[in-house]
């Protein structure tokens, strides 16, 4: 079995925020003039251009090493079904040379993935390809568990 030069918590990040990009839709309703709640809040759906998520996103993958990009790229085209577990060092190879082919590398390969519709799900599969197993593993904060100051802060009385 190959392996990836990404820890499968990096790319379970990218998965769970990629996906909340890909909920996005176009501007629906462009002459919305009247506040959320009115709107059931969907507006909070629409694409705006301006969306912190894939600021997020972006500056996470943009720091990534060449090795991680290529595997993200990599990981990608097996999750959309352009090989097998098999054909993992063709793919790798091939997602290496094109990334060759830029002229800013690291921020193409960036602009590339953020632009390849569901991301997400196609990382999630190539990830399963694998035998990974990324949907258990902790990308966000748990605002529902107690925090170890909870847990340490001795009970007040009035």
């Amino acid at each position: 079995m190959p392996e990836l030069a990404i820890s499968a918590d990096k790319v379970a990040f990218i998965i769970e925020k990629a996906r909340e990009f890909d909920v996005k839709e176009g501007d629906s309703d462009p002459d919305s003039g009247s506040n959320p709640s009115d709107d059931d809040a969907l507006d909070v759906l629409e694409d705006d251009g301006s969306d912190p998520v894939v600021q997020e996103l972006g500056s996470f993958m943009i720091a990534l090493n060449e090795d991680e990009q290529v595997d993200l790229v990599a990981l990608t085209w097996l999750g959309r079904g352009d090989g097998t577990i098999d054909d993992w060092d063709d793919l790798r190879a091939r997602a290496a040379e094109a990334r060759t082919e830029y002229r800013s590398p690291r921020r193409e390969t960036v602009h590339y993935l953020l632009g390849e519709p569901m991301l997400g799900d196609l990382l999630a599969d190539g990830l399963d390809a694998f035998g990974i197993d990324w949907s258990g593993e902790r990308t966000t904060a748990d605002s529902s568990a107690p925090s170890q100051q909870d847990e340490d802060e001795p009970t007040k009385q009035r």
